[in-house]
């Protein structure tokens, strides 16, 4: 006897019975692969658009000419891959067990490298679980759209995962969880299937907390959610090709790549899990390297040992400038005046320039 309840069920229910289970199975896929949560949104993205429109007008992007360069693909997902119509949103944690960063940090003789690269580059290993997430995807979908991204195109992405509710743009820029901070990674899938949109809880928020704003090492922060990149250390160390500006190199420390103070100090990181991926694990004993062990590699030293590492995107030149400044923050030390004396016949202003600086710097702390 056939079920004529199911005959009369509109094909449109069907189809959301169909996405609803698929969603489930979506949960249970993203979790196997190492993901902690995943999420989804529609592709509207609201006032993030605007607000990187604002953004860019005020130049706050500094060198990074590609924010401007895609226009409005970037906060319009089907103009970047027409007809999509959902972003799936994922998170990862990072943040290495037992790298003791306030110690670090407070220690000018050791380099600090943000948490997030010291070890394997994300890009691959996200990117390859994303790819068999969308796999399984399409597989039970029999057909869809899904393209997956990981730093890797123009995506709106903290704006899109926070419609994906998981979690919430701070007054840092970071994404924020209630449940796990923010040290965790993004990737998200673009695809044409019309799953159920997550609901984003309209609660969450940092409060009157305004620990990160006044924590900053180079106040970057010109307000709440407000990022001046072009004084930002992350940017400076990462991004920037050019000289570092001189205001602003006493103020950076000893951070030769990236800077945590924003996440180190929010109090939503004590709710923080230490990754269980251990790709993402220090090599090279780079959670608390000495910065002139790291100043005297050759390039093929550097080559060597930030193989298969976000590191490797600076280049050597670049290295060298950034370890030449924390060696100028350093307290005096005649080791550290022959490096940087011997450094002096680089072939590259760009790194000469910042070795003067930091000998200047030292000779002038000589007692």
């Amino acid at each position: 006897m056939s079920d004529k309840s199911d005959q009369s069920i509109p094909s449109t229910d069907a189809r959301q019975r169909q996405m609803l289970a698929l969603w489930t199975k979506i949960e249970c896929w993203a979790a196997e692969l190492g993901f902690q949560e995943v999420g989804i949104a529609g592709v509207d993205p609201g006032l993030h658009e605007e607000h990187l429109n604002n953004w860019l007008a005020a130049g706050n992007h500094g060198e990074m000419h590609y924010m401007e360069k895609h226009g409005t693909r970037r906060s319009q997902p089907a103009e970047l891959i027409p007809g999509t119509l959902r972003v799936i949103s994922v998170r990862m944690d990072y943040l290495p067990p037992d790298t003791d960063p306030i110690l670090v940090l407070g220690d000018p003789s050791k380099a600090y490298i943000a948490r997030y690269t010291l070890g394997r580059d994300y890009h691959k290993l996200i990117r390859k679980r994303l790819a068999q997430l969308a796999a399984r995807i399409e597989q039970e979908s029999d057909g869809g759209q899904y393209r997956a991204f990981v730093d890797s195109a123009p995506v709106l992405e903290r704006a899109f995962a926070e419609q994906a509710g998981l979690g919430w743009i701070g007054k840092n820029t970071m994404l924020i969880n209630s449940k796990a901070g923010s040290w965790f990674f993004l990737g998200e899938i673009y695809t044409n299937i019309p799953l159920p949109i997550h609901e984003v809880p309209d609660d969450l928020h940092c409060g009157s907390c305004t620990a990160c704003l006044e924590i900053c090492p180079t106040n970057a922060f010109t307000g709440p959610f407000e990022l001046d990149a072009r004084r930002c250390i992350s940017y400076l160390t990462i991004e920037s090709r050019a000289p570092i500006p001189l205001e602003l190199r006493p103020l950076m420390g000893n951070r030769i790549f990236g800077c945590d103070d924003c996440q180190l100090i929010c109090p939503w990181n004590k709710f923080a899990q230490p990754t269980a991926e251990t790709d993402f694990h220090p090599r090279h004993n780079l959670e608390s390297q000495d910065l002139l062990t790291l100043f005297n590699w050759s390039e093929e030293e550097y080559l060597r040992h930030t193989e298969g590492s976000a590191l490797r995107r600076i280049g050597h030149e670049r290295w060298l400038r950034n370890v030449a400044i924390a060696l100028g923050n350093a307290p005096y030390s005649i080791d550290i005046v022959s490096s940087l004396q011997r450094r002096l016949e680089h072939p590259a202003e760009l790194v000469t320039e910042h070795v003067q600086w930091a000998l200047d710097q030292q000779l002038g702390r000589r007692g």
